[in-house]
């Protein structure tokens, strides 16, 4: 296994330096190396966008967030909250959030929850000019609620000190605060008084927009949990399934191109078009690199590792640290497992060493030779071996003797 691997290794560097078998100078070594970094961040840029060309989850429901978090709130004003956070702060600002939610489909696939789509319809009947003047003068009492709070701690400290001033005996003219005990205290009441009015101004304003019938209609739609069960259940199942819609369109993406580089070297190497084999074999590289990291990407975050993760919670509940352990056996596993089916099947070397053979080429490298050259001109390679029964010289790499028909592999039984 891993002379093959050192062999595959050593054919991988070779196809990346050589044109002809003859090795690449350093200046064409440096402009092979910027065009790869160059279509390198150009595949990972058209990677990224076909990888958003399926709507996300947070984008085929865009209410699942705010909802999820008001079913969460155990605070007694959370209506309020949500109200306050469906609003927009400017008054003069229409938003539609229906149609906000709805420009996602546009160049995208897939469709927004129909549900979130009225959600965002009884949102924007909240978004009335009369609504968003009533919040703005909430907001507005509770700046004025925190600039007297603010007054009365600047008061008390100085009161404070009057107070240990007065207890010292000092005299008030020889005072370092602006104000004496009894005009703080007279201040700190009437700010006091102040406060408790804005408060009962926001209270009342508060029930004034809670008691609307466009504001009851949205927290109906809050508090109906067969709508917000589907909501919850569309977003959970297509988070379990975006990952894999996203490797899809990625190798939809990369799959045409690492065919096409790969005919394109084929074709080139039987041609003897050197350069082209050399170019061909680089971007067929390039093209595999993403394609091999986006798979170990799926298998961290995908409907695989997801699946791995559950039964792992079934079984030893939270030593859910064990999924590390799977992976660290399972990826090695994947990995030889991909070295064999290429060594086997897709460069297997007896399965091409029989085509060259038929087609009166190097058993080695591929280019065209005469019959019956011991040595291949383009690479030096020498083309037989003698048989174990025979003694004649036969093909290197066949599996039979073409003069006998003995069994080159005696030992392979």
């Amino acid at each position: 296994m891993f002379t093959r691997i050192r062999l595959f290794l050593s054919r991988f560097f070779h196809n990346s330096q050589t044109i002809n078998n003859e090795p690449l100078n350093k200046v064409s070594l440096i402009v092979i190396i910027l065009v790869d970094i160059f279509i390198l961040i150009n595949v990972f840029t058209g990677l990224d966008n076909i990888s958003r060309w399926h709507l996300s989850p947070a984008q085929a429901y865009p209410c699942y967030s705010e909802w999820n978090s008001y079913n969460k709130q155990t605070t007694k004003d959370k209506d309020f909250e949500i109200l306050r956070n469906s609003l927009p702060y400017n008054t003069n600002t229409q938003s539609n959030f229906r149609q906000i939610y709805q420009q996602q489909e546009i160049g995208h696939l897939g469709k927004v929850s129909e549900i979130c789509l009225n959600y965002g319809e009884a949102k924007d009947k909240l978004n009335n000019s009369e609504n968003r003047q009533t919040l703005t003068a909430i907001n507005q009492t509770k700046d004025n609620i925190n600039k007297l709070s603010q007054a009365n701690l600047n008061i008390r400290n100085q009161y404070d000190s009057t107070l240990l001033e007065k207890i010292a005996g000092q005299s008030p003219g020889n005072s370092i605060n602006q104000v004496g005990a009894e005009k703080a205290k007279q201040e700190l009441d009437n700010n006091n008084r102040k406060i408790s009015t804005f408060k009962q101004k926001i209270a009342s304003l508060q029930s004034q927009l809670l008691t609307k019938p466009e504001t009851i209609d949205f927290l109906s739609f809050l508090k109906d949990e067969t709508k917000f069960t589907e909501v919850d259940k569309g977003y959970q199942n297509a988070s379990f399934w975006y990952p894999s819609l996203q490797l899809i369109f990625q190798s939809v993406f990369l799959l045409p191109l690492i065919i096409i580089a790969l005919l394109a070297h084929q074709f080139s190497v039987k041609r003897g078009y050197g350069l082209i084999a050399l170019i061909s074999w680089h971007l067929l590289v390039i093209f595999l690199i993403p394609l091999i990291l986006k798979i170990f990407q799926f298998l961290q975050i995908g409907a695989i590792a997801e699946f791995i993760f559950n039964i792992i919670s079934q079984i030893f509940g939270s030593l859910l640290f064990l999924i590390s352990y799977v992976y660290i056996f399972l990826i090695p596993l994947v990995g030889f497992g991909l070295i064999k089916f290429f060594q086997t099947v897709v460069f297997n070397t007896k399965f091409q060493a029989a085509k060259r053979v038929q087609k009166s080429q190097c058993i080695n490298c591929a280019k065209t030779i005469k019959s019956h050259d011991a040595h291949c001109p383009h690479c030096g390679y020498y083309q037989y071996v003698e048989c174990h029964n025979c003694h004649n010289l036969t093909y290197k790499k066949l599996p039979y003797c073409y003069h006998c028909g003995a069994d080159q592999n005696p030992n392979h039984s």
